[in-house]
């Protein structure tokens, strides 16, 4: 462990850099894009000790720190990772810089800000993520809302305004609940510090209302059925780089926040509780499935497609207390990697997609499935870095898609196989959505002049579309590194949570 503030120098290098491009404005273009790349890099640069140099057999927290903050209210500014944060927010690093690369030269006003909002988002995501202190989780968690609420508002497509509100509301209000969860916790134990929050003896009743709060904000940002309406548009709207980060990285969040506060603060409810969140997973696997079926805009399609995945998230982390209870601790334990695996792959996979629709987008500014037909004819390596990012996404094995889905179905088989039928018909209407779409947009006769005239992907496109590929096929044929990062934790997670808190 380095005694370098490693978790502060990648959080703030992008946050003090983005407000340093304000500064420089548009006038300098060029410099602004390489200053903007630059400060990506060294952000991603300073996270790679954090995988490098991580300890996997402790399920400490690792390159801690801790500084006092608001003294009277015990408020630390207090941070750490282990191995269910650390891979995410090496994940919002990586992804921060191939949005920077992939948006260079694209935005035609105001680029200064439009980057400089990326870089302060990253930031505050992965203060997120490495927070120890509720005080600090809660002010990032809302301050990260305000860089998607511009990046969607001001560089977005022509119902923006709809959007942002939408998605501003959406997320607001569920966190309102949180922050009085948080607030009743700290008056029960005089400390904002969540691992204490992890070791107090709560009532049932209060440990369900705790739950029903966090609920109402990690649902939202997951999204889950039926508080996912807001994603759709809100991705429709967003320029390609927005959309790459709500999908890689923003909805993880609400993910993390159930594995970092729900279960270990409220166990006993959240075993209560484990059926319905399991059906909740379970209807995003499989209605938006066939929601994703019958959309006509790939952005949509894409949007509707990463609820379901992100469903198989919820899925893997809440049937771990139905093994648990029959005593399926290494099933329990397979259940909740494969969930934090899925959410690592789909960052990668949903990523390449969006960023797939993006250059089609931008050379012919539709949307639509029925305005292409033929793409392979006239892009021919493009139409290879889509087929194997819909394979990945339809979950093929050796791709990045199966290793958490596999996990997860397996897992849910030995809690009860209708879990596993239901969860598996993912892999259905995975491939029936993704191939169709596949099907329309790069195969078949060229379908009108538009296509015919495209032009293949540039050596920008085709840096950021094959290190998307490579990540995926790594962690396919080769998912041992993460998997055995997290396992520690996960493990103490599991632990932590069958002891009960009841007084």
């Amino acid at each position: 462990m380095s005694s370098l503030p490693l978790l502060s120098l990648v959080i703030w290098i992008p946050i003090v850099g983005g407000l340093g491009l304000l500064a420089i404005g548009d006038r300098h273009a060029a410099v602004v894009r390489n200053a903007a790349l630059g400060i990506a890099l060294l952000a991603f640069i300073a996270s790679i000790p954090l995988f490098t140099g991580f300890d996997t057999t402790t399920a400490a927290m690792q390159f801690v720190e801790r500084e006092p903050w608001i003294g009277a209210w015990n408020v630390w500014y207090h941070l750490g990772v282990d191995g269910i944060s650390m891979p995410l927010v090496v994940l919002t690093t990586l992804i921060t810089v191939i949005v920077v690369i992939a948006g260079r030269g694209l935005i035609k006003r105001n680029e200064s800000h439009y980057l400089a909002a990326f870089l302060v988002m990253e930031g505050m995501m992965v203060a997120v993520f490495s927070a120890l202190d509720a005080v600090l989780f809660y002010v990032f968690w809302e301050a990260m809302l305000i860089p998607m609420f511009l990046i969607i508002g001001i560089w977005g497509g022509p119902r923006r305004i709809y959007a942002t509100i939408k998605f501003f509301l959406y997320t607001f209000f569920g966190s309102v609940f949180m922050l009085v969860a948080l607030i009743w916790l700290y008056l029960q134990s005089g400390s904002f510090a969540i691992l204490d929050f992890h070791a107090l003896p709560i009532g049932m009743t209060a440990q369900t209302w705790i739950f029903i709060a966090f609920l109402l904000a990690f649902a939202v940002k997951v999204p889950m059925w039926p508080v996912h309406t807001w994603l759709p548009d809100a991705h429709v709207e967003a320029p390609t780089g927005g959309s790459v980060v709500l999908a890689a990285i923003m909805l993880k969040i609400g993910a993390y926040g159930f594995v970092r506060f729900s279960m270990p603060i409220a166990p006993d409810a959240s075993a209560a509780l484990d059926t319905f969140m399991i059906a909740l997973s379970l209807i995003a696997v499989v209605y938006i499935g066939f929601v994703a079926l019958v959309q006509t805009d790939m952005k949509k399609l894409i949007a509707y497609s990463s609820i379901a995945h992100m469903g198989f998230a919820t899925l893997g982390f809440f049937i771990a207390f139905a093994l648990m209870n029959a005593g399926g601790t290494q099933a329990a334990a397979m259940g909740v990697q494969g969930g934090l695996v899925q959410l690592v792959s789909h960052g990668f996979i949903s990523g390449a997609l969006f960023l797939c629709v993006g250059v089609l987008y931008d050379r012919v500014h539709s949307r639509e499935i029925s305005a292409y037909g033929g793409v392979a004819n006239t892009m021919p390596v493009f139409a290879g870095f889509v087929v194997l990012f819909a394979m990945a996404n339809a979950g093929l094995p050796g791709t990045s898609g199966f290793v958490g889905e596999f996990m997860v179905i397996l897992a849910a088989f030995q809690a009860n196989i209708w879990y596993a039928v239901l969860a598996a018909t993912t892999l259905i209407l995975g491939a029936a959505y993704t191939l169709w779409m596949v099907k329309r947009v790069i195969y078949g006769e060229v379908a009108n002049e538009q296509v015919a005239a495209l032009k293949d992907i540039d050596r920008r496109e085709f840096i950021v579309l094959s290190s998307l590929a490579a990540l995926v096929l790594v962690v396919g044929l080769w998912p041992a590194p993460l998997v055995e990062v997290m396992q520690a934790s996960v493990d103490n997670l599991l632990n932590h949570v069958t002891q009960s808190k009841l007084p």
